[in-house]
């Protein structure tokens, strides 16, 4: 027994002695500091065969702060964010490994409404991928949506059965977001947080532009909300909530993301039409209505809008009433450029498409002259399709935006019924928080696109998974009172 624990205490020094010679060897010699990660890599590995809930939980964390790969490397025909894709992409490899050998998974999960249309989703996206123009790149596109649904949505399933990893995810994100937001302050204040300009890029490089970090900021504020009001949790964790709310909504004011108001906005009426309970029919209604009288007056409304010159400034109200400057304003201009190419390109492929991540490839040639703006480019270096729904549209056909609708819809309606199902205070909050969570974002994609990002994706699908996991907790629950 001596002689096992001396031989394992001088294997354990030669090992790190091994390590430390060679690390010098690279530092000095090779000027590289890459050796230096393998201890951390080993660690990720150990953890992820070990604990699989507490990477992804990692994961959660290091989202808002990861960097582009083309930021740290120059030079690179391609991309990636670290260090959140390269361990997303080895949790894909863990859960097929796992699901190859155990040859089955929940099926409350397969067979939930949810994720029937996910397949349609992901299948058809599939299909467009192999008869797209550039399939390498779609495939590519298909396969970066793949980890993040294998890692935040199939075993994301089995992370949220605990009520606490929800609220450790929502804790780990928030708190990394904290850094990003002080971080884009520090550059703010510098610049003068009067700088409208300057509330474009102050979060590069953790995020691309205001528009994707406005969208996250929208995106927690009413998970936030729900825990500071929320009188059942611990006064410790209401506190850090109020002041994660308070932060988040200065650094909402302060991104002068136009979007991100609008989508907060939204999701206020909704909470609204739940509590006042106002039935589907009646709103069908006014929504068909409404669609029809913009239909009737498009030319009215068109002049209307372009009357408006008010441009972006720092005071509030022009800033907002600049939502609908479509005569002078870049922004706005260059959004419709990019939807009318959309629409072109759907055109002239109209069921399946150009091919899954395409658009920006592809777009150029769709530019009209009249349309172009000064900020308009031939690569799509400033954003993609600026949609969620006609970026589908264009890379995978009608079909392809049907897919993304379905999707929606049955996320929505699993939230809706789940809220009116559940019997239980903070179930009930968590639902209505987490689904007004998405909405923010469903509304804020018809202005941008950011799901194929990690700092969207991530937080996007765990949602979605949490709104599944609760949906059948309140069924199970519903069906143990009956029978008794």
């Amino acid at each position: 027994m001596l002689f096992r624990k001396t031989s394992r205490i001088v294997l354990f020094y030669s090992i790190a002695v091994l390590f430390l010679l060679l690390n010098f060897y690279f530092v000095v010699c090779q000027e590289t500091l890459l050796l230096s990660l393998l201890p951390f890599v080993l660690a990720v590995v150990l953890t992820a065969f070990v604990r699989m809930d507490r990477l992804l939980l990692l994961v959660a964390f290091l989202t808002p702060l990861s960097l582009p790969l083309h930021d740290l490397v120059e030079g690179l025909s391609f991309d990636m964010y670290l260090p959140t894709e390269p361990l997303l992409f080895c949790v894909l490899l863990l859960f097929l490994f796992q699901l190859a050998r155990r040859r089955t998974f929940d099926r409350r999960l397969l067979k939930h409404p949810v994720s029937l249309a996910l397949y349609f989703y992901l299948g058809w996206m599939l299909l467009t991928s192999l008869t797209s123009s550039m399939p390498i790149v779609s495939l590519k596109f298909w396969l970066s949506k793949l980890w993040f649904l294998a890692a935040f949505y199939f075993l994301g399933f089995l992370l949220f059965q605990k009520k606490e990893n929800i609220y450790r995810f929502v804790g780990l994100y928030s708190s990394a977001f904290v850094l990003v937001i002080f971080y884009a302050w520090s550059r703010h204040f510098a610049l003068g947080f009067n700088n409208v300009q300057a509330a474009h890029f102050v979060m590069n490089p953790f995020y691309k532009d205001h528009t994707s970090y406005g969208a996250m900021l929208a995106f927690f504020i009413p998970i936030l909300l729900g825990i500071t009001l929320f009188k059942g949790y611990r006064k410790r964790f209401r506190l850090l909530a109020a002041l994660a709310l308070l932060l988040f909504s200065a650094a909402l004011l302060l991104s002068y993301s136009r979007a991100a108001w609008l989508s907060l906005a939204a999701a206020a009426v909704v909470w609204g039409i739940l509590r006042l309970r106002i039935r589907f029919r009646p709103l069908l209604i006014t929504g068909l209505t409404t669609v029809a009288l913009i239909f009737i007056f498009q030319t009215e409304l068109l002049n209307l809008l372009e009357s408006n010159d008010q441009e972006s400034s720092t005071n509030l109200m022009t800033h907002i009433s600049s939502m609908t400057n479509v005569s002078s304003d870049a922004s706005n201009l260059e959004r419709i450029n990019r939807w009318s190419c959309a629409v072109r390109m759907f055109e002239e492929k109209p069921f399946w498409g150009w091919g899954p991540g395409t658009y920006m490839f592809q777009y150029a040639p769709f530019q009209l002259t009249r349309h172009r703006t000064i900020i308009s480019t031939n690569s799509a270096n400033r954003g993609n399709a600026h949609s969620e729904y006609l970026g589908p549209l264009a890379e995978s056909g009608f079909l392809g935006l049907l897919s993304f609708l379905m999707l929606a819809s049955a996320v929505l309606y699993a939230g809706v019924h789940a809220y009116t199902r559940a019997s239980d205070k903070e179930i009930r909050l968590l639902i209505l928080s987490t689904m007004l969570g998405l909405v923010t974002y469903l509304v804020h994609g018809t202005l941008n696109n950011f799901l194929d990002t990690d700092k969207v994706g991530v937080p996007f699908w765990a949602f979605v998974v949490i709104l599944v996991v609760l949906d059948w907790k309140t069924k199970e629950q519903r069906n143990e009172l009956s029978a008794k």
